[in-house]
Order: C-alpha cells, then sequence, then structure tokens
C-alpha cells in the first residue's frame, strides 16, 4: 500500500532546521554559561587564595611590628642602663672631687685672702671674699691657675669695703672645674690648662 505525506514539506523543513537551531543555540548558551560560569570559580578562587595571602601577610606584619616594638623597648632599656652606668661611673670618678676641690682652696688661698662664700654652678665656682690688697688677689688667681683642679680664673668685679677697722678690697672671681669628662683622653685635656702657667713659671 502506498502511503503519501499529506503536510507540506518545506513546513516541516523549516521546523526541522529550527529546532536544530534552537538546540544549537541551547548547546552554545549552556556551554557559554558553563565558561562564564568556570571562570567566575576559577577567578573567585584565585581571589580567595590572594585574600588569605593578604590575611597572611597582614598577620605576619602585625609580628614584625610587635617585634620592632619590642627591640625599640629593649634599645631604650639599654640606653637607659648605659646612662645609668655612665652616671655610676662618673659618680665614681669624682666621688673625691669635692674633697681635692675644698683641698685645693685651702692650699691655693694666700694669707691675707677671706672667702665669705663659695658657690659652685656645675663646672664653675663663684668665690667672693676679702683681701688685704688687690695684689693678694692676682696672686690668688695665679695659685687657682697653677692647680691641678682648678683652670681659667677671671676676674669679675673687685671694689674697696669697710670691714670694721679694716679698709679691704672686696673681690668677685669665677674659675672652672678641671673634671675629667667621659672620654679617656679628657683627663689629661682637663689637666693641660691648669700646669700650663706651672710649666712657665
Amino acid at each position: 500500500m502506498i502511503r503519501i505525506n499529506l503536510l507540506p514539506h518545506r513546513e516541516e523543513a523549516r521546523k526541522a532546521r529550527h529546532n536544530r537551531y534552537m538546540a544549537m543555540l541551547g548547546i552554545a548558551f549552556a556551554a557559554a554559561a558553563a565558561v562564564v560560569a568556570l571562570g567566575y570559580f576559577y577567578y573567585q578562587s584565585r581571589i580567595d587564595t590572594q585574600n588569605e595571602r593578604n590575611q597572611f601577610l597582614a598577620q605576619e606584619n602585625a609580628k614584625l611590628d610587635q617585634q620592632i616594638a619590642e627591640i625599640d623597648k629593649l634599645k631604650q632599656e639599654k640606653q637607659q642602663l648605659l646612662d645609668r652606668k655612665k652616671v655610676v661611673e662618673r659618680l665614681q670618678a669624682n666621688r673625691s672631687e669635692d674633697v681635692k676641690m675644698l683641698d685645693q682652696l685651702t692650699r691655693q688661698t694666700p694669707e691675707g685672702i677671706y672667702l665669705k662664700y663659695v658657690k659652685q654652678n656645675d663646672m664653675t665656682l663663684n668665690l667672693n671674699g676679702y683681701a688685704q690688697s688687690n695684689a693678694r688677689v692676682s696672686t690668688y688667681m695665679r695659685n687657682l691657675a697653677d692647680s691641678p683642679v682648678f683652670e681659667q680664673p677671671t676676674l669679675i668685679e673687685v671694689k674697696a669695703a669697710q670691714v670694721g677697722n679694716q679698709r679691704l678690697s672686696e673681690f668677685t672671681l669665677t674659675v672652672r672645674l678641671a673634671r675629667p669628662k667621659d672620654d679617656a683622653s679628657a683627663p689629661a685635656a682637663a689637666r693641660s690648662p691648669a700646669s700650663a702657667p706651672g710649666g712657665a713659671k
């Protein structure tokens, strides 16, 4: 028996092409979506990995900052200890300085000189007193310059003064202490100005 297809041939062909087109379009869309999804997950994974690295680096930087702060604190403590050590060494080196200073003041004060007060201001002594004459003041200054404890005596003022029944000269002068410095060469440097006048005498 012969069968005759009564449907239009072109219409079926058009539908078939349309179905193939839609299928290919669906496959292309699905492939594109899959590519996009894969790219998203890939780059999201890269971003998450980089974020983890950044977080790790931030934590390590925080640890380093803490360690640096501790190192700075240790440096400050070390400097404080060194400063204290210098102070102790200076006190040990100069513990007999006051005794030497008073001894030299007594030894270098000639007859006819009477001190009213002695005031120390760091490395400088301010001396005020009475002298029987201006020549005694000059002798006193030379004696101070010859002392290994003092240096650079400077006369500030000398004036006439009446003390009881005596007419004396009231003087004010300053003299520097030849204290050794912190470095090793300081003691020799401090003694050299005071010993120079004695050598030339």
